[in-house]
């Protein structure tokens, strides 16, 4: 999360608008101390691109060569 001064926020509100616009929030400060947490808006159209990249990321995994060594064998490594 990026931080920014309310002087900031009113002299370089594109700046502000960029971030968000982006997918980060915003933590707006007055003195240091904590004021207000802008969150980007989430819209239905990035709802659906992002279920649609994520499919077609898992369409392409389900393409590739499948591994010799079983699922099992993996979990039980990862935990030592």
């Amino acid at each position: 999360m990026k931080t920014i001064s309310l002087r900031t926020l009113l002299r370089e509100p594109l700046k502000v608008k960029r971030m968000t616009r982006a997918g980060r929030p915003v933590q707006v400060t007055d003195n240091g101390e904590p004021l207000w947490i802008l969150q980007p808006a989430s819209t239905q159209v990035d709802e659906e691109l992002r279920r649609r990249a994520i499919e077609e990321e898992l369409a392409e995994v389900l393409r590739g060569p499948k591994s010799k060594i079983p699922l099992s064998k993996i979990v039980l490594e990862s935990r030592r």
